[in-house]
C-alpha cells in the first residue's frame, strides 16, 4: 500500500512540474508580440497621417486655384464696366 500511495505522490509531483514550465520564454513572447503590434500601429498611424497631409495640400492647392480664377473673373467684369 505504501508503494502505492508513493506512485500516486511521485506522479502527482511530476504532473505538477510539468505544468509550471517555461514562463520567461512565455514573458518573451508575449513582449515580442507587444512591440510588433506597436510598431504596426505606428506604421499604420503614419501613413494615414500622409495621406491626410497629402489630401489637405491637395486641397489647399484646389481652393487656391479657384481662388486665382475667381479673382480674374472679377477683375475682367470690373473692367468691362
Amino acid at each position: 500500500m505504501k508503494k502505492l500511495v508513493l506512485m500516486v505522490v511521485a506522479i502527482a509531483a511530476v504532473s505538477f512540474a510539468s505544468c509550471g514550465g517555461n514562463k520567461a520564454a512565455d514573458a518573451a513572447q508575449a513582449t515580442a508580440d507587444s512591440i510588433r503590434v506597436a510598431d504596426s500601429l505606428k506604421t499604420v498611424e503614419a501613413a494615414a497621417a500622409a495621406a491626410e497631409a497629402q489630401v489637405a495640400e491637395a486641397d489647399t492647392t484646389a481652393t487656391e486655384g479657384e481662388q486665382a480664377v475667381e479673382g480674374e473673373q472679377a477683375k475682367t467684369e470690373a473692367e468691362a464696366k
